[in-house]
């Protein structure tokens, strides 16, 4: 319930804030200037809602498998829609060899879920199981739309500093003090909605995870799964899959630019050492309190995916539940 109040509470302030922001720039130059900057967002926005899946598709190499090339794939995904009340997924394979797993589609009708040719080679059963829940999760949870729609907000902002910054919005009538004023005003606006986007999209992350385990999947193996897609992210870097990668990294289970901090950190609850975190290990970090650095902290708010260790420490806090 607390995810679902903050994410109520997160698409609430941020368009109170597009609502105040085009009320007084309407009231200031004319309603008509203030509100195409929104039109042309959402116009935007639209255009790539529509051909983002066909962009996705083809960044990631996907093919798309049948359930006599891939009948275990194809079973999974089939079990777990059909438990989350959604249609079944189309399925695919990605070429790239980072070991990881997504998800996209317009709406859940058209949903897509992909795994790499890499998570395939390291993850058990019970491990993907996970995983693909976790993805499935996101297309119930129509996470796709849901950032898609809260994303216009911060373009709306930039826009309007831009065109403010230069003489639009009326700045010439205005003044060059009074539109730079309005200018740098946007750009400030334009960077906290961008921080309040990403936790949104982290809020969502958190909320797949949970999605998971009320799918049937033990959180022991949803942290599993992430330990191993960490290690195995870190063992790519630098190479051309993750190039390739850069620009969809949102989409993935974990980011893998971040796979070389993630494996340091759940080390630490991996106690035995033998790469996984099994149940007894998530119920020890359970009654503990996680403390994170300043830097971590910080790095925590420009990224799309929560710090792993508050992520695990979710899990485990699921462990009654699963």
């Amino acid at each position: 319930m607390w995810l679902q109040t903050r994410m109520f509470l997160l698409v609430a302030l941020l368009f109170a804030i597009l609502y105040g922001v085009l009320t007084g720039l309407g009231a200031r130059t004319g309603v008509g200037g203030a509100y195409t900057y929104l039109v042309l967002a959402f116009a935007f926005l639209g255009i790539q809602y529509l051909i983002g899946p066909s962009i996705v598709g083809w960044t990631m190499k996907v093919r798309w498998v049948s359930e006599a090339e891939a009948p275990e794939l194809h079973r999974m995904v089939t079990e777990l829609a059909e438990q989350a009340g959604i249609p079944k997924p189309k399925v695919g394979v990605s070429g790239l060899g980072i070991p990881n797993a997504f998800a996209f589609g317009r709406t859940k009708r058209d949903g897509r879920v992909c795994v790499t040719e890499g998570i395939l080679r390291i993850l058990n059963r019970n491990e993907l199981r996970a995983v693909l829940g976790h993805e499935i999760s996101h297309i119930k949870h129509r996470d796709m739309a849901v950032i898609t729609l809260i994303s216009a907000i911060p373009l709306v902002m930039y826009w309007i500093a831009w065109s403010t910054m230069l003489g639009g919005m009326g700045g010439r009538r205005q003044g060059g003090g009074s539109a730079a004023l309005i200018g740098l005003g946007a750009f400030v606006l334009y960077f906290v909605t961008n921080l309040l986007v990403l936790y949104g999209s982290r809020i969502r992350e958190y909320y797949a995870d949970l999605g998971s385990v009320r799918l049937g999947s033990e959180p022991h193996h949803m942290a599993t799964a992430l330990y191993k897609l960490a290690n195995g992210n870190a063992r790519q870097r630098g190479s051309q899959d993750l190039k390739r990668a850069e620009g969809v990294r949102a989409f993935f289970v974990n980011d893998p630019a971040r796979a070389w901090n993630e494996v340091r950190q759940i080390a630490q609850i991996d106690r035995d050492r033998n790469g996984i975190i099994d149940a007894g290990e998530l119920m020890a970090l359970r009654r503990m309190e996680v403390r994170l650095s300043s830097t971590e902290k910080m790095a925590e708010l420009f990224t799309t995916h929560p710090n792993m260790l508050k992520r695990i420490k979710h899990l485990a806090t699921l462990m009654e539940r699963a």
